[in-house]
């Protein structure tokens, strides 16, 4: 209905544009989302992963605190040494291991089944250090260890056992730690933890297979999309081909040839060719207000680095005298008044150049607070004359009437004549100017061979 709307006038290519752009939109944010769905699900894969990684450590973590408990009991038990027996008392109390496990298994709901059977094993543990408290005290009582944790002084003999020997105490609580009952308990903790590991298996098989059926029908959805939004482009670069780039290459040859476009083609084309007829008047007139902001200091109004090239390029050097002026402490003063201070130094410093110097002379900024005057149309014999006006210059700028503070410059002069080519102009200047510097500021100094 469009096409035939516009038959007369040309083919709209913004209301055409406008609906293949909603489309590719609508194209677009859905895959984005798909994309988005996909990403979402693989880091949710990768997440139950390390869920289970973190799980499965946790949960051999506490069976690693057991048997290292047991380890310490054991050989507290044979050899007496009280070592073993600090250090079984350093991992119940101060390291945590089994503790830990179970607070990193608690931090996930969804391992409620594994944590149970973890919780039992952690009992189970817990139970078993009864007993190994026993067997410690029996082990204390008969090697005459004074010294020894608090907790074990709770412990209690039994009436029997108080009246055995120290050998016979020995022989019993190693038999207790070393019998079938003792390692029956050690194999109830194991196998709760072996509980807790299958659980934790099963609920990653679940999640896994759960995230890879999402997986898979989001990759799906993401390859339909793609090839959704490989025709549209194909659709769309065929349509550009023909209603658009034919158009603009004509177009194209027109301005190259610095002529009127013609009005013809779709509606858009003749409207911009009708607009880039009057742009072109105006850009016209307008060029030489650019060239003059492409050539000059949008601060201070002179000439600019490039400006300095082409003035350059173009001079008399044995009728030009270069000027180079240095602010003497500019730092100091943007350090103290500020940068907007600063900016006010500068556009005095050019004003009264220009107020100093002739209109044929060229006034150029080449760097932050370096400036350069070109004298043209001047003598090598004319120092006097150029002396004179920098001392003006330097009075002027130590006027403070205008609210500017106080500041001097430096001069470095030189006679094209005097150096070998426009490269090294320059070079000499900034080279007087140096020893300008050197020779105690607000002062200036002739370049000579």
């Amino acid at each position: 209905m469009v096409l035939k709307a516009n038959s007369k006038h040309g083919i709209s290519l913004r209301i055409l544009y406008l609906w293949l752009i909603i489309i590719t939109v609508i194209v677009f944010v859905f895959t984005m989302i798909s994309v988005y769905m996909l990403t979402t699900t693989f880091f949710s894969l990768s997440d139950t992963a390390q869920e289970h990684t973190n799980m499965e450590k946790a949960a051999h973590e506490l069976m690693d605190a057991s048997d290292y408990l047991t380890e310490n009991v054991q050989r507290f038990t044979i050899d007496g040494d009280k070592r073993f027996m600090t250090e079984y008392f350093k991992e119940a109390f101060e390291t945590h291991r089994r503790e830990e496990a179970i607070e990193k298994m608690s931090a996930d709901f969804k391992t409620r089944d594994a944590l149970n059977q973890l919780q039992k094993a952690m009992n189970a543990s817990v139970e078993l250090m009864n007993q190994e408290y026993y067997v410690m005290r029996l082990v204390i009582e008969a090697k005459g260890i004074t010294d020894y944790p608090d907790v074990l002084k709770t412990v209690e003999l039994s009436s029997e056992d108080k009246k055995l020997s120290s050998d016979e105490k020995m022989r019993k609580a190693t038999t207790m730690v070393l019998n079938d009952e003792y390692y029956t308990q050690k194999e109830i903790i194991r196998s709760n933890m072996q509980k807790s590991l299958n659980e934790l298996e099963a609920f990653t098989s679940r999640e896994e297979n759960t995230a890879l059926h999402h997986l898979h029908r989001q990759l799906i959805v993401v390859c339909v999309m793609s090839v959704i939004q490989t025709v549209m482009i194909m659709f769309m670069a065929a349509l550009t081909s023909n209603l658009g780039i034919k158009p603009v290459l004509k177009a194209v040859e027109k301005i190259k040839k610095d002529d009127p476009i013609p009005e013809i083609g779709a509606n858009e084309f003749r409207y911009l060719a009708t607009t880039y007829n009057k742009m072109y008047a105006i850009y016209k007139t307008s060029l030489e207000r650019l060239n003059f902001k492409a050539s000059h200091d949008e601060l201070t109004g002179a000439y600019n680095r490039s400006g300095y090239e082409l003035l350059l390029s173009s001079l008399d050097m044995n009728n030009t005298h270069m000027l180079l002026f240095d602010l003497d402490n500019f730092k100091s003063i943007n350090d103290t008044y500020g940068h907007e201070t600063g900016d006010r130094v500068l556009k005095k410093l050019v004003g009264t150049l220009k107020n100093n110097f002739r209109n044929d002379d060229y006034i150029c900024r080449i760097g932050g607070d370096e400036f350069v005057v070109f004298m043209v149309h001047s003598t090598n014999m004319q120092k006097e004359l150029i002396a004179n006006k920098i001392k003006h210059i330097n009075q002027q700028l130590q006027d403070t009437t205008d609210g500017v503070p106080p500041i001097s410059t430096s001069v470095g002069i030189v006679h094209g004549s005097d150096v070998g080519s426009k490269t090294n102009f320059f070079e000499k200047a900034d080279e007087a100017m140096y020893k300008s510097k050197q020779g105690g500021k607000m002062t200036y100094t002739f370049y000579s061979n």
